[in-house]
């Protein structure tokens, strides 16, 4: 199955990579980095997170769930000094000097209004995908900023922005504690579907309409155990916190049947390969 798995990941990276590099020769004001062979040694993470987490955004309460864990980078790159559950899925398409960037993106699971009896009236919200990219960068070895803007397709159309800086400290031999704040930004059209109550709703539900705007959508911590069995495995645990902000705090959903204060943990395992592209 590893095995499986190994080439259908080295297709994909090569698949990707040279579609990458075909665009970018085109566009001639872009680094020389990002022109370069795509050809060498690139590393490749798979895992999966159980993650609890609230029911549905605003809500109380914890659903348990799974969520995947892939990166693709250079081998050596900076990916393989840190990596966050809250990271989305992400390919690293320039690396250097601790600074990386590339393609990021993260599915949003759907909100089913009869599977929670605070949401009766308010409508089904379908799953989303949200793709776009990344920035990350090590000022030193020890600490990271990360920061990604996400665009939506199905649930929501709208753009989410996501900020956040992980101080990494050794504890002892292949464990490390990792910490530190995250901020979201979230584009009207992101916070309406899932926070906004229409005349339709407030009747059926009997809460009040609500008119729900974007902007400044949380502020929050978080922090990480991470163990290195051996070069391939880690395992992990996390605990991130965000306050709700903004009209998603304000929201009757949230006031009166939910809480601003949302609280995720989880559990989970990553495996790293080395990829060759030719």
């Amino acid at each position: 199955m590893m095995l499986q798995i190994r080439r259908i990941v080295a297709v994909v990276v090569l698949l990707l990579a040279r579609s990458v590099q075909a665009s970018a020769q085109s566009v001639s004001y872009l680094p020389q980095s990002f022109l370069s062979s795509v050809s060498g040694l690139w590393t490749v993470a798979v895992g999966v997170n159980v993650v609890g987490q609230p029911a549905f955004d605003g809500g109380k309460g914890d659903s348990l769930g799974v969520s995947p864990i892939l990166t693709i980078g250079r081998a050596g790159g900076s990916a393989e000094r840190f990596r966050s559950p809250r990271d989305s899925s992400s390919i690293a398409l320039f690396d250097d000097e601790g600074l990386s960037a590339g393609l990021a993106g993260k599915l949003k699971s759907g909100r089913t209004a009869s599977s929670h009896a605070e949401l009766n009236g308010l409508g089904d919200v379908d799953r989303t995908l949200e793709a776009g990219g990344f920035v990350q960068y090590f000022p030193v070895d020890w600490f990271r900023l990360r920061a990604e803007v996400r665009q939506g397709f199905g649930g929501h159309h709208g753009v989410v922005a996501d900020f956040a800086a992980d101080a990494v400290v050794p504890v002892w031999q292949r464990l490390t504690l990792s910490g530190g704040p995250r901020f979201t930004w979230e584009s009207t059209k992101a916070t309406a579907p899932y926070f906004g109550i229409d005349a339709a709703q407030a009747l059926a539900s009997g809460l009040p309409a609500f008119d729900a705007k974007g902007g400044a959508h949380s502020v929050g911590a978080g922090t990480q155990l991470r163990y290195q069995i051996n070069p391939q495995w880690e395992a992990h645990a996390y605990v991130e916190y965000q306050r709700l902000l903004g009209d998603a705090a304000a929201s009757p959903l949230v006031t009166q049947r939910g809480s601003p204060n949302q609280t995720s943990f989880g559990l989970g395992a990553s495996y790293a390969f080395d990829v060759r592209v030719p």
